[in-house]
């Protein structure tokens, strides 16, 4: 041996790593370890004793479609996450007794689904309103002035733009209807600043506020800006000795309510530790100042580790249809950052000096469901392929609006031509998941000189799975093919599979859907999260095509786990 690789190599490739179908000698040799583990396995048992009484203690959410995760317990009550998985930055729009939301897309392509509800809770899609993203998408803010729909969004440089002047440039898009047809996006000409909040002062006329406690003035028709870029808010300061990613005053999200206008920001830095990201609040008579602080600020922090959701902040708050107010905002969830910045909703209540405060308390316990009719909440993940679902149930990451053309969809199978030489470069086609543990398939047939598979996929430094290239499988771990070599058959035609246990990955291949083979290197993945790779991104599922052809998947197939 002369690398720490080939000790590597060495140390892990034994029977415990072998695959489920064993030799009749590696069988053997298995059951003789399983008979020296009896004894172990019987002080196991009173662990496990243990750890049911803390299972009890476990939230308990109602089950959805394919057993995913649903906040509405159908008994008056509701438990956070309202929509599960990486859905950050939730900017809501209340338009009658409708409720209108959308997040930061990101590297999606399509991206910005928006999400309906009439009672905050229950969410179903309406479908996306940027088909051809310019860069990487940060905080949009959603809002309706007189019969138009609006989203400004901040388009961050990604390595496929073309065009943009900054690292950071403000455009907005806009819609007869919330459901379209939405416009391109038109460049408002402001660079270097993220997190657009939308508001009308009492002059008539319209802003944007900004991060840093930025402002510009808009045009009427909301189209272009009106003046400069001026410095209008200096964000409420917490204490020096907090632990804290950065002080970071972003997200100005902003409301009037009787004879105040209310600025929700947030600072903290939404990644770092647990107790960084936090929400808080100023007033002001007029648009443009003085602001004054909210005496009970932070309206909302983690203040321990040992809470279930870290990282709280970049809040908007909105009215029920029964005049008691919420924040949406969101989090990521304890001992689950893989999945990304997921969408809660925490009551507040006003004060009689006209401030609110946070009235949730403990996030990881039901909390009274709020007022309005309860929509059909989420979509299958599962995809038979009878026909496309780009920008709601897949998205293609880090990829140019030209080429969408890569995916189509065609008598039950989609077809995703190969890009690049490995998952990292393939703009793979991805979806979100919001569930603690899952199962995942898909049927595989290569078409050409390609390359497919199913990944795990964080960004492009990150991910873990499998590939084939019709005579080897690939098998990828922490972001590179690894040195494992998986003895599957050799095939053009192969159905995978990957099982995410509560962040223990196990993959699985077979020839007929049926039989499953189980590979021979098992996964933890809890480190794969934003702090590990400064990417506000989530672990998903992702089918991916690399080299001269295309590949042809069936099949996909998505259940919760308990």
């Amino acid at each position: 041996m002369t690398t720490r690789r080939d000790a590597m190599r060495f140390a892990v490739a034994g029977v415990a790593a072998m695959p489920a179908a064993l030799a009749p000698t590696a069988r053997a040799s298995a059951h003789a370890d399983e008979a020296n583990a009896a004894n172990a396995a019987n002080a196991a048992n009173a662990a496990n004793a243990a750890n049911a009484a803390c299972r009890a203690d476990t939230p308990q959410w109602a089950g959805g479609i394919e057993g995913q995760r649903k906040a509405d317990l159908g008994n008056g009550l509701y438990l956070n996450p309202v929509i599960a998985g990486d859905y950050p930055d939730p900017s809501v729009l209340k338009d009658g007794d409708d409720y209108y939301m959308t997040h930061s897309s990101f590297e999606a392509s399509p991206g910005l689904l928006i999400w309906h509800s009439r009672d905050l809770v229950n969410w179903s899609p309406v479908g996306p309103a940027l088909h051809k993203p310019l860069g990487t998408v940060f905080a949009p803010d959603l809002v309706k002035h007189g019969d138009r729909y609006f989203i400004y969004i901040p388009f961050m440089r990604a390595p496929w733009s073309t065009g943009l002047a900054s690292f950071a440039n403000i455009h907005v898009i806009h819609a007869p209807s919330i459901d379209g047809p939405w416009s391109d996006p038109i460049d408002l000409g402001i660079g270097g600043l993220i997190d657009p909040g939308h508001v009308v002062g009492e002059d008539g006329h319209r802003y944007l506020f900004l991060s840093a406690g930025k402002r510009v003035r808009l045009s009427a028709d909301g189209l272009r800006t009106d003046g400069p870029v001026d410095t209008v808010y200096e964000g409420w300061r917490y204490p020096d000795d907090w632990i804290t990613e950065a002080y970071a005053l972003e997200g100005p999200k902003l409301f009037r309510r009787g004879a105040y206008f209310y600025l929700v920001s947030a600072v903290g830095g939404t990644g770092g530790p647990a107790t960084g990201h936090m929400i808080v609040a100023s007033r002001s008579r007029s648009i443009h100042g003085p602001w004054e602080h909210c005496p009970h600020n932070p309206i909302q922090r983690t203040r321990s580790d040992t809470e279930m959701w870290w990282s709280r902040g970049h809040a908007t708050c909105v009215e029920g249809t029964d005049g008691r107010w919420y924040m949406m905002y969101h989090g990521f969830e304890n001992g689950y950052r893989s999945l990304g910045r997921q969408t809660l909703l925490e009551p507040i209540a006003w004060t009689v000096d006209g401030w609110f405060k946070a009235t949730g308390g403990d996030l990881s316990r039901p909390l009274p469901k709020p007022a309005g009719r309860a929509l059909a909440h989420g979509f299958a993940r599962s995809d038979d392929f009878a026909k496309a679902s780009l920008g709601t149930r897949w998205n293609l990451h880090g990829s140019a609006p030209a080429e969408a053309g890569r995916v189509s969809v065609s008598h039950g199978a989609l077809t995703l031509v190969g890009k690049g030489t490995g998952p990292q470069d393939s703009a793979p086609l991805v979806q979100q998941v919001g569930d603690r543990a899952y199962d995942v398939s898909v049927a595989l047939e290569l078409v050409g000189a390609a390359t497919g598979g199913l990944l795990l996929f964080f960004n492009d430094r990150l991910f873990l799975g499998m590939g084939i290239d019709g005579q080897t499988m690939i098998t990828y771990r922490g972001g590179k093919p690894s040195y494992w070599v998986e003895p599957a058959p050799p095939s053009r035609q192969l159905f995978l599979r990957i099982v995410n246990a509560h962040q223990i990955v196990t993959f699985y291949y077979s020839m007929d859907g049926a039989t499953w083979t189980r590979h021979g290197v098992r996964n933890e993945v809890s480190g794969y999260h934003a702090n590990t790779m400064d990417d506000l991104l989530s672990l998903r599922p992702a089918l991916f095509a690399t080299g001269d052809g295309s590949v042809r998947f069936r099949r996909f197939f998505y259940k919760a786990l308990a």
